[in-house]
């Protein structure tokens, strides 16, 4: 007897991968059946769901893919609307950046912008030169890699000193986030070298850092922590916030300074990966945010010496979908200022302190790689704080765009900057709708 419908009998390692693609309402509708099993391993019995599909031959269906497409970013401006600012004008400064990740204002105007694969570009007068600034050290760019972030030292002016974080090439494929310094001059970076350079870790993840300048002149640089438990090792300089004087030596008064057993240039420790890293323009405070695994995305106001609990305390999940932790919170550990659930894939920060947008002073802005884990969701985030800091809405623009936002900055003249984390990536500003 003959039949268009027939049994097929798997690999296990097959299996497994159809339980992963299978269950639920798809796999219902495929004809699938699940049946909880005990299977014998080497170290014990594990309970697995395998999966009896009645498929046609040729019927077999490939997982869908995931993400919302993106269309090229258009020429601009766009006019959109917000809910307390309302009408606002977005227009492209800047096309032909490759992966964007950072950028700084130079007191003439001018604008540096870096590019994850390994360049510094400069804006003159709004326009992009076509050469790259060079002396810009060789960075690694597998995972998250690359040249990020970018400060000026606070006497740029006379000493022309500007600080890079990148990912270092330390040999063996293996790459260490690292901070560099060099003087800008006649479009080059001279006199470049290494302030420090973190400890490298197999793998491509926690390999990205932020710089900043306090109010008390030091240097502040954060690490990515996505390394097994290095966070939460002080002798371990990854998964921190560092602070460093500005030739990269360590201030005696750091919180770990002189205690055995613990790095001396920590000064906060318990960080994920900071893609956001400020000093806050009304309070002096230092401010991160910080990417979760599964949900779980935070801003922290960070303080000397404390804990900012990755990996012992999370309120994400990981990426199977197990919680990081039975509880988000735990006494002697730092809880954060706000939280998204789920991750919108945070990165940047600035407040906004101008006065173009008279509804929008006092307000943070983040970007947005993407929301929920879904590709092509990338947006801008505002948040409203009352007088106390105590987080009262937000609000989601530039969503139409669905762009990767990678750094956000307020402008010497009171607008916004956007940069895009695109392959065909630009410098967005925004502006009031006339």
């Amino acid at each position: 007897m003959s039949s268009s419908r027939s049994i097929r009998f798997r690999p296990a390692s097959e299996v497994g991968l159809r339980v992963k693609r299978s269950v639920g309402p798809a796999a219902r509708a495929a004809g699938c059946t699940a049946v909880r099993m005990q299977r014998g391993f080497h170290h014990g019995l594990r309970a697995v769901t395998v999966l009896f599909c009645l498929l046609g031959v040729g019927q077999a269906q490939e997982a869908p893919t995931i993400g919302v497409p993106v269309p090229p970013l258009g020429a601009g401006p766009w006019v959109l609307d917000t809910a307390e600012q309302h009408k606002i004008r977005v227009s492209v400064v800047a096309r032909g950046l490759s992966h964007p990740w950072s950028l700084a204002f130079l007191p003439d105007g001018n604008l540096l912008v870096t590019e994850r694969p390994g360049r510094l570009r400069i804006l003159r007068g709004g326009v992009l030169d076509p050469v790259p600034i060079s002396g810009v050290p060789a960075v690694r760019t597998d995972g998250n890699g690359g040249l990020m972030d970018v400060a000026l030292h606070p006497r740029f002016a006379d000493n022309g000193f500007v600080y890079l974080t990148y990912t270092k090439p330390v040999g063996n494929g293996m790459g260490a986030p690292a901070l560099a310094r060099g003087r800008l001059e006649a479009g080059a970076l001279l006199d470049v070298r290494d302030l420090l350079v973190t400890e490298a870790f197999e793998g491509n993840s926690g390999l990205n850092g932020r710089v900043v300048f306090g109010r008390d002149g030091k240097v502040y640089m954060s690490t990515g922590g996505r390394v097994e438990d290095a966070a939460q090792d002080p002798m371990s300089l990854r998964g921190k916030i560092l602070r460093l004087n500005d030739d990269g030596s360590v201030p005696p008064d750091n919180p770990f300074a002189g205690r055995v057993g613990h790095r001396p240039e920590i000064y906060t420790l318990g960080h994920r990966n900071t893609l956001g890293l400020i000093v806050h323009p009304q309070t002096g405070e230092i401010w991160n945010n910080e990417n979760g695994p599964n949900g779980g995305d935070e801003i922290n106001i960070i303080l000397p010496g404390r804990n900012y609990g990755w990996p012992l305390v999370s309120f994400g999940r990981d990426y199977p979908g197990a919680r990081v932790s039975d509880h988000p919170t735990r006494e002697g550990i730092e809880s954060p200022l706000v939280v998204w659930l789920p991750a919108i894939a945070v990165a940047g920060m600035a407040v906004y302190t101008g006065n173009q947008f008279p509804a929008w002073q006092g307000n943070v802005f983040v970007g947005s790689l993407q929301a929920g884990g879904i590709p092509g969701t990338g947006h801008l985030q505002r948040i409203v704080f009352n007088a106390a800091t105590e987080e009262l809405r937000r609000e989601s623009i530039l969503t139409e765009l669905r762009q990767r936002i990678r750094d956000v900055r307020e402008g010497p003249d009171g607008l916004l900057y956007v940069l895009t984390d695109e392959e065909h990536g630009a410098l967005l500003r925004i502006e009031p709708a006339p």
